[in-house]
């Protein structure tokens, strides 16, 4: 156990720091030269590192608040992500539906009906998009937010990015692309092996540099299985993590969704924001009884903070919404 204490005080001292977007960090160990507070970043996941293994091969796992979150009032009420501040709305919209090579169901509508699903999303509410390099959805999104808020809303994108030098790269990138001053969320794309840590040490450390600098307000991962699921939920790193979720096991990292949900759980527990994907199994669960049943399924889990689907019309906005609207009230009549 001496590792994960040793782990834990390290990650009080760099995510206690207010999650707003600005480069004005006047708290503690944060206030230091790029190259000491370079430094500390590399101990930092070398201890995470060390504290990680340690745990996977059986040392326990300490919880740190266990309880389930209540349920919000509706689809849309804003709910926070964990211990990081960031609020948004409980549903959200995903651009992702099939992408890959910089494309997706949602950017093959093409801008114009692209911009009339965000829009009309964004009128009824939802406050949360999910875009990624991989799907080529940044600069459909910019447009289709263009005009609004910009802290009206909260951005989700992603990096398969392993160097330093690449994840500086995407970040600068992907400002540009989205048009806006900073992200809200940015996750290390699709870990599929346990030793993710190891091998995105220099994407991690970037990262964190750009939360300091105000870049970013929080990173995290998505995965692909269970190991690096596993490592994901005990990482200190991971604020906030992507999950794919349902009751069926579809498009899932396990066919057991026992087996997910119970990590969603740890996650949940250390304060991790969990968001939650594939929802509806990629469009594997389809009849009416079976969305509602997996709505009712993961917002029952009562550890999933939000979650994101790839809407492709307003109609399907419309339905989501009032479908998750009637299984929030189920679940309060018959807890």
């Amino acid at each position: 156990m001496p590792g994960f204490l040793a782990c834990t005080t390290l990650w009080v001292i760099w995510f206690s720091s207010d999650s707003a977007p600005s480069g004005n960090f006047e708290k503690g160990a944060l206030m230091q030269s790029d190259s000491v507070a370079s430094t500390d970043r590399r101990d930092f996941l070398r201890t995470s590192a060390a504290a990680v293994g340690g745990l996977a091969l059986g040392a326990g796992v300490a919880k740190a608040s266990p309880g389930r979150s209540l349920l919000p009032d509706s689809a849309t009420a804003q709910v926070t992500l964990g211990q990081t501040g960031i609020r948004c709305s409980l549903v959200g919209m995903g651009t992702g539906s099939h992408g890959s090579g910089q494309a997706s169901n949602q950017t093959r509508l093409g801008v114009k009906d692209f911009t009339r699903v965000v829009r009309h999303a964004y009128d009824q509410g939802v406050r949360l998009f999910d875009v990624a390099d991989q799907y080529g959805s940044h600069t459909y999104l910019r447009e289709a937010l263009k005009g609004l808020p910009r802290e009206s809303y909260v951005i989700q994108t992603k990096s398969h990015a392993i160097k330093t030098v690449d994840a500086r790269s995407h970040i600068e990138r992907y400002l540009m692309e989205l048009g806006v001053d900073y992200i809200d969320i940015v996750l290390l794309h699709c870990m599929q092996k346990a030793e993710w840590p190891a091998e995105h040490t220099g994407s991690m450390e970037y990262l964190m540099r750009a939360r300091e600098q105000g870049l970013i307000r929080a990173h995290g991962t998505s995965c692909h299985g269970m190991d690096p699921l596993r490592v994901s939920a005990k990482h200190p790193f991971v604020q906030i993590d992507l999950a794919r979720i349902n009751p069926e096991g579809a498009k899932m990292d396990s066919a057991k969704p026992d087996e997910v949900a119970s990590q969603l759980e740890e996650m949940h527990n250390a304060g991790k924001g969990v968001i939650g994907m594939k929802i509806l199994g990629e469009g594997k669960i389809n009849t009416p009884e079976g969305i509602d049943a997996s709505l009712k399924y993961v917002l029952g889990l009562g550890t999933v903070n939000a979650f994101i689907v790839g809407f492709e019309s307003p109609a399907q906005v419309d339905d989501l919404l009032a479908r998750t609207d009637n299984a929030i009230a189920e679940l309060k009549k018959h807890p």
